[in-house]
């Protein structure tokens, strides 16, 4: 039982926004002593900042945090590290930290990575950390960037099922039609080959590597119609669609799950020419 009487408490025990001021400048504290520690015990992390919405925060800038290096940690890991003990209003997306739902693609040190999958350790300079928000996308705040026209190209290749008739029972696929299309279904839409794509930087109607890869999925899908098969081969050989892609391979390199966007992008071609070849 506590001795203290009520006249004795303190202000911050009373006051609920004096216990946050406290704890604010005991974080601020924090960040201070942490800049003292040597590199060895430290991980530089610069990350970009904006907020349209804050007038003293619309010119883009880099803050930078000294994060306690930990083994095995991502860059995820030392943007939470970051914001919860640093700065809580840094903001950035992330849900499954498993490489699955694809909301953490990020720019980190000059390439399109995924932050739970990244861990520090494996980067060329693992003292210092640079994020920055996908490029060749609208910034909505710090890390965050606006995703509404990749999901636009994602769709308007019709990326699901639809057979010119309805199917009597179960549609099955062979072993050897799954493993050809298997590749292409591990696309997590995170929008990191888009983002490296010089092409979609220049032409905004370009469909994209993520979405021709889509279209791939499904018309080499065994299960799909001939005449839904010529349907989406028809989307994808517009004038926007895989005749602008010029080979530079660069989406293969920074797809995280190792997708051979590149050759699917070519194989799609070939299929364009041989359906428009004619014999008379």
């Amino acid at each position: 039982m506590s001795t203290q009487s009520p006249d004795t408490q303190t202000e911050s025990e009373t006051d609920p926004q004096a216990e946050r001021l406290e704890r604010k400048e005991e974080r601020a504290d924090e960040a201070a002593s942490s800049t003292t520690e040597t590199a060895e015990d430290t991980v530089e992390l610069k990350v970009f900042r904006y907020d349209p919405e804050i007038a003293d925060k619309q010119e883009p800038r880099f803050d930078t945090f000294h994060v306690p290096r930990k083994q095995g940690m991502t860059v995820l890991d030392a943007l939470m590290h970051a914001r919860d003990h640093f700065d809580s209003s840094l903001t950035f997306r992330h849900s499954c930290r498993q490489a699955v739902c694809g909301s953490d693609a990020l720019f980190i040190n000059g390439s399109q990575r995924l932050g739970c999958q990244t861990q520090i350790q494996d980067l060329n300079n693992s003292d210092t950390v640079r994020v920055e928000p996908l490029p060749h996308a609208d910034v909505v705040k710090d890390l965050v960037v606006e995703m509404e026209h990749f999901y636009d190209q994602m769709e308007s290749v019709e990326p699901y099922f639809d057979p010119s008739e309805e199917p009597e029972g179960e549609q099955l696929q062979s072993r050897e039609n799954r493993e050809k299309i298997k590749m292409s279904t591990r696309c997590i839409w995170c929008g990191a080959c888009m983002s490296s794509c010089n092409i979609a930087a220049g032409d905004n109607e370009y469909l994209g590597p993520a979405a021709i890869n889509k279209a791939y999925r499904f018309y080499f899908d065994e299960r799909e119609g001939e005449e839904r098969q010529q349907e989406r081969l028809e989307i994808i050989e517009q004038e926007h669609g895989v005749w602008r892609c010029q080979t530079q391979f660069s989406c293969t390199t920074v797809c995280p799950k190792d997708i051979p966007l590149t050759e699917h992008i070519q194989e799609l071609k070939r299929e364009a020419v041989k359906s428009n070849l004619k014999f008379w």
